[in-house]
């Protein structure tokens, strides 16, 4: 099998499908991340030998010994990106090319050989096309795709490994909010950081979300719904969300959000947010925000919204903000009227249901 930038994929249907009946009991209420389609795709990868031995087959358990390398030095990367009914009953990714050139980028960045682009998109592609029944139709319904690739060579030794396994799994999802698109309250983590310069800030790896896990829960403990990390050296400036990036919109209509530097990840959503704020006339600025300027605009009503966003809720609105001295509103706490104009947007375009001039929207069919 070529180790080229195209494979060609042998496909072996699973032998033992989920029946037509038992899917749509599962997919009356999928929730998100629980359920799994019939099949996934494997490709593998040997240092001498390039990427080898391409497969669409059924999902099953992958063996592992105890001494494989991801287990004890963390070489892991993943993606995230969904599968869309189409309104002329087709089917839509949303910018996967943008994912292919993401997961390359944290691919490097973790010593790790890259997957060349095209493969990864035939995955892509392949997978929706063997599993199109597990899409769940209706407005609020997606195919989640979760592409990632980890060192699969046995041994024991602090050096970047000799073997990685590719693999791509689907779960079909609702939506992300029951009962419609609703405000979070956030936690002002003081104690830890998600990234450093330097560091894997900018890689979408499984170590950086391990390391905001504990956040994540002294926000729970705080009765917050999701951590806000502040910057590692001068504990000051906001960075993101334990998974999503921010924007702050204020009273004459800009949009600010942290920019690129190394310690937060680029989001693909957050950078399509970008583009269709500037498309509808606001003016959007990448700075640095300081929590004590967060504060005082909140307080003075200068700052109007401010909302996260990532692949999974699109668009999440930010209603009120704890630290421990205390904790403050941003405006009514409401749904904004500029991020929920840019999430509609930004939900007829993933869709299909609107024009894309932008060529995001890719057609599997």
């Amino acid at each position: 099998m070529s180790g080229g930038d195209k494979l060609d994929f042998e496909i072996r249907p699973n032998p033992a499908p989920v029946s037509a009946a038992e899917r749509t009991a599962l997919m009356a209420n999928p929730g998100f991340g629980r359920i799994f389609t019939d099949h996934m795709v494997t490709i593998r990868y040997a240092d001498g030998k390039g990427w080898y031995d391409a497969r669409v087959e059924a999902r099953a358990p992958i063996p592992m010994d105890p001494a494989t390398a991801v287990l004890h030095y963390a070489q892991e990367i993943f993606e995230g990106l969904k599968a869309y009914h189409a309104g002329d009953g087709g089917v839509t990714l949303f910018r996967p090319e943008a994912n292919a050139a993401r997961f390359t980028a944290s691919a490097r960045r973790m010593a790790m050989p890259p997957l060349p682009e095209p493969a990864f998109l035939d995955s892509l592609r392949h997978l929706v096309e063997v599993d199109r029944e597990w899409i769940p139709a209706g407005d609020d319904g997606s195919l989640y795709l979760r592409p990632f690739m980890y060192a699969s060579e046995v041994f024991l030794g602090v050096r970047p490994a000799a073997e990685y396994l590719y693999v791509l799994i689907a779960s079909p999802v609702g939506s992300y909010f029951s009962g419609g698109v609703k405000p979070v309250t956030v936690w002002v983590s003081p104690h830890y950081t998600r990234a450093a310069p330097g560091g894997t800030g900018a890689a979408k790896c499984g170590g950086n979300y391990a390391a905001s896990l504990v956040a994540q829960a002294e926000a729970i403990e705080h009765g917050c719904d999701q951590v806000v990390f502040l910057d590692t050296v001068e504990r000051r400036y906001v960075d993101e969300l334990g998974g999503m990036n921010i924007f702050f919109v204020y009273d004459d209509g800009t949009l600010v959000t942290p920019p690129l530097t190394g310690t937060i990840l680029p989001g693909i959503t957050r950078e399509s947010v970008i583009t269709l704020a500037r498309e509808a006339g606001h003016e959007v600025v990448e700075r640095p925000v300081a929590f004590d300027e967060w504060q005082a605009d909140a307080t003075s009503g200068r700052l109007r919204e401010v909302f996260a966003c990532g692949t999974a809720a699109v668009i999440t609105p930010i209603g009120r903000v704890r630290f421990p001295e205390g904790e403050f509103a941003v405006a009514d706490g409401g749904p904004g009227e500029v991020s929920m104009g840019i999430r509609q947007r930004l939900v007829d375009i993933q869709r299909g249901r609107t024009d894309d001039p932008y060529g995001w929207v890719h057609r599997v069919f």
